[in-house]
This record gives structure tokens, C-alpha cells and sequence, in this order.
């Protein structure tokens, strides 16, 4: 369909739709692994019995949170999870047997290798017929199977059907799974726009469903399509005001990489060797890149540890010369998720030899002292507290980052400026 490949190319050009704002945004795919990490935990405190009866504190809480912090295609995501007393739902808090399907179900997923065996673990799922524990968990399943699983939520669904014609409706995962089918026969379609990470279409389809875009004509009708070309000129007018909102995405991405500049900077005035988190060592900075003078490739003793894939991107860390051990890590948050940033510095810490790493630090700007608190005591990282993780806040550290590349010595003068957590 000629419109339809005529709204992808608009979709993507469009600097206030889900394909800049979302789809390639860089933290988008950081957040995966600690996501990723985080079911594990759901699963692990589930086969122990410590997972127990409340959603409130849990880990599947802290999980579903950092999902719903993925931006406006995620916004809501947590609904479906919230315990609703006189509903009785989901029934995966009261019921001991409901919780132990659902950590297998999670398990299960997160070893499939495609998408057979993914549908088979959602009907076995389904048969059980557990009472609210509906296709959101389908979201949960995005971030384990990006290419096989699509997300799934109400502007989606509207998106899909005002595209297609069809009803998919809410609640039932044969409708989901249907979905799934018209999501993957479309990315086929239009491959050449569409990636194979179905996060792409889901964000088209979302995009449609809020109303963003109209859907193009179904039939050769000229005069339908002269009205929504009409309608797909005045959605581009509007998109002119819509770019205020992605040109501050922008100088938040900014902002990012000047304070990891700064702590590249301090740190070699340091005697630091320094890593810069892999996606991010490209960037631009002071007629250079970000990356220019620092470490290519993670020391041996740390790219063999499980979670070297997760310290690949981390924003900045300090390696001692000559050693090259881990000395101190930034996470540096400007507006992303805190939870992801954490679970980084965590794979890090446990994964390098016992005291290796002296400092953990969050970087954030000074108004985000409370979320960064906030996040730091959720019941899902109390087990790790004993780390000393730290918070930076943005304004110390440009104040004194200069004096102390000249004065300092090791991590000292950090430590004296970092508030405890």
C-alpha cells in the first residue's frame, strides 16, 4: 500500500513521533539488560518463597516501574500489575500456586530461543486462567524477546485496528497473539522501513492509536486519500511544535555527555585510565569525541565476567594505571531510568574482585536527589547496601571539578563532594 509506506517515511521523519522519541533513543536499549536482570530476580524470589504477597516493595514492582519509565510507549505499563483488593486481581499475590505458574511462565521465557516456544508458554499460561494476569504481562516479555514479542497496550491496539480494519480487543492473549501475527506480517512487508525489533511497528501502531497520525485509506478511493493526505500535511505543520519537545530530549542527551566529558577529564587528570560506555564513545565533544584518549576495550579482567556486556554501558569508569582494576564507576542520570543505571554499577561491583571497585557513584542533577534516594531503597537492592553506592550531584562536581584535577588525589576529593545514599 502505497499511503502506508508514504506514513512510515513521515513517521520516521518526524521528530515528535516514537521513532525519534523512543525507538532510538540510546537508553532505550541499555535498559534491557537491567530489565532483563530484574525478571530474574521476580523468578529467583519466587522459586525461594521470598517473593511474598504484597506488590507494593517487590521486585516485581522495582521491574515494572523501570518498564513504565521507558518513555510515553510505556506510560501505564504498571497498571496491570497493581493489586486491586476487591477484585481480588491479579491473582498472583494471594494465590501460592498462581505465583509459582507466573515465575515459571517468566522462567520459561527467558530461556526460549524463538517464538514457538514462546506462544507455548503463553498458552500454557492461558490454560491456568489466572484471574487479571492478562496480555500486559506481554510487555514484560519485550524486553526478553524483542524480535518475537511485541509490546502491548491500549493505543496499540487502536493503532493496529484504525490500520487494519480488524477488532482486536483488550484482556484475552489469543487476541495479543493475533496482534502478534498482523504486527510481523507488516515489519515483513515493509522491512526496508521497519526493523525487525518490534518496538518499531508498536511504536507506528502506537503513534496511530493516540491519534497522532490518521490511518490511511484501506481501499483505492482517490478522494479518501486526497483527506488524509490533507490530514498527513497538517500533522507535519504540527510537528514543527511537536520538535520543541525532542530538541529538549536533545539537551538532556547534551547535558549527558558534557558531565561524562567532565568525569572523562577529572578522571585522567586523576591518573585514571578511563572507559566510556560503548554506545556513547562516538559522540561529539569539544571538536572531538567522547571516546578520544580513553580505553578501547574493557581490561581482561572484567570483559570475562558475566555482566561485562551490562559494564560495556556504563557511562564512565576509572581504571587504576598499570593495573587497570576497577576504581570507580558513574552512572550519569540525567532524565533515564535511576533503576537501570543502578543494576550497571551493580554487575560491576559484584562481578570484580572482592573491594576492587572503591566508588560507586549516581550523577544526577540536583533536583533528582530524591528520585535517585528514592530508588536507591527500594527493597530490591537492600542486599547490596553495604557498597556505599554514592550520589554526585551536577552542581558539585562542576563546581570543584577543576581544583580537583589539579590538587586531588585518587578518589578522595570525589568521595568529599558525593552525599551518602
Amino acid at each position: 500500500m502505497q499511503t502506508l509506506e508514504t506514513l512510515i517515511r513521515h513517521w520516521r521523519d518526524d521528530p515528535g513521533g516514537t521513532y525519534h522519541t523512543w525507538f532510538l533513543w540510546a537508553e532505550r536499549l541499555k535498559n534491557f539488560r537491567s530489565i532483563r536482570r530484574g525478571l530474574q530476580t521476580v523468578v529467583q524470589e519466587i522459586g525461594d518463597g521470598t517473593f511474598g504477597s504484597q506488590y507494593r516493595g517487590s521486585s516485581l514492582e522495582t521491574v515494572v516501574h523501570s518498564i513504565a519509565e521507558q518513555r510515553q510507549m510505556f506510560k501505564g505499563a504498571d497498571h496491570a500489575f497493581l493489586w486491586k483488593p476487591k477484585l481480588r486481581i491479579p491473582d498472583i499475590y494471594e494465590s501460592p500456586d498462581n505465583q509459582l505458574a507466573f515465575g515459571r511462565f517468566l522462567d520459561t521465557c527467558a530461556c526460549c530461543s524463538g517464538g514457538d516456544e514462546l506462544i507455548q508458554a503463553i498458552r500454557d499460561l492461558d490454560r491456568r486462567k489466572i484471574k487479571g494476569l492478562g496480555p500486559a504481562a506481554a510487555n514484560l516479555l519485550y524486553f526478553l524477546h524483542p524480535t518475537h514479542m511485541p509490546p502491548f497496550n491500549t493505543a496499540i491496539v487502536n493503532g493496529y485496528n484504525a490500520l487494519t480494519g480488524a477488532r482486536v480487543k483488550l484482556g484475552r492473549w489469543e487476541e495479543y497473539l493475533a496482534l502478534r501475527e498482523g504486527m510481523l506480517r507488516l515489519t515483513a512487508a515493509h522491512r526496508g522501513q521497519l526493523s525487525n525489533d518490534l518496538g518499531a511497528v508498536a511504536g507506528l501502531l502506537f503513534d496511530l492509536g493516540r491519534g497522532r497520525y490518521a490511518p490511511p485509506p484501506r481501499e483505492e478511493d482517490g478522494a479518501a486519500v486526497g483527506v488524509w493526505q490533507a490530514d498527513l500535511a497538517r500533522v507535519r505543520e504540527e510537528a514543527a511544535s511537536a520538535s520543541r519537545a525532542l530538541k529538549a530530549a536533545q539537551e538532556g542527551d547534551h547535558s549527558h555527555t558534557q558531565v561524562q566529558g567532565w568525569l572523562r577529564d577529572l578522571g585522567r587528570a586523576l591518573g585514571y585510565e578511563v572507559w566510556i560506555a560503548a554506545n556513547d564513545r562516538s559522540r561529539a565533544y569539544e571538536g572531538g569525541r567522547l571516546g578520544d584518549g580513553c580505553l578501547e576495550t574493557l581490561p581482561p579482567g572484567i570483559a570475562g565476567t558475566p555482566g561485562a556486556d551490562a559494564v560495556r554501558l556504563i557511562d564512565v569508569v576509572w581504571f587504576a594505571g598499570g593495573t587497570l582494576a576497577p576504581a570507580a564507576a558513574f552512572e550519569v542520570e540525567h532524565t533515564t531510568s535511576i533503576y537501570s543505571g543502578i543494576m550497571r554499577l551493580l554487575d560491576l561491583a559484584l562481578g570484580a574482585p572482592e573491594r576492587a571497585v572503591q566508588g560507586l557513584y549516581l550523577v544526577a542533577p540536583d533536583e533528582r536527589e530524591a528520585d535517585v534516594r528514592g530508588q536507591v531503597r527500594r527493597p530490591a537492592f537492600q542486599a547490596v547496601i553495604h557498597l556505599n553506592m554514592r550520589y554526585l550531584p551536577y552542581s558539585e562536581l562542576e563546581r570543584h571539578r577543576e581544583a580537583m584535577g589539579r590538587f586531588g588525589q585518587g578518589l578522595r576529593a570525589v568521595e568529599a563532594i558525593a552525599r551518602r545514599l
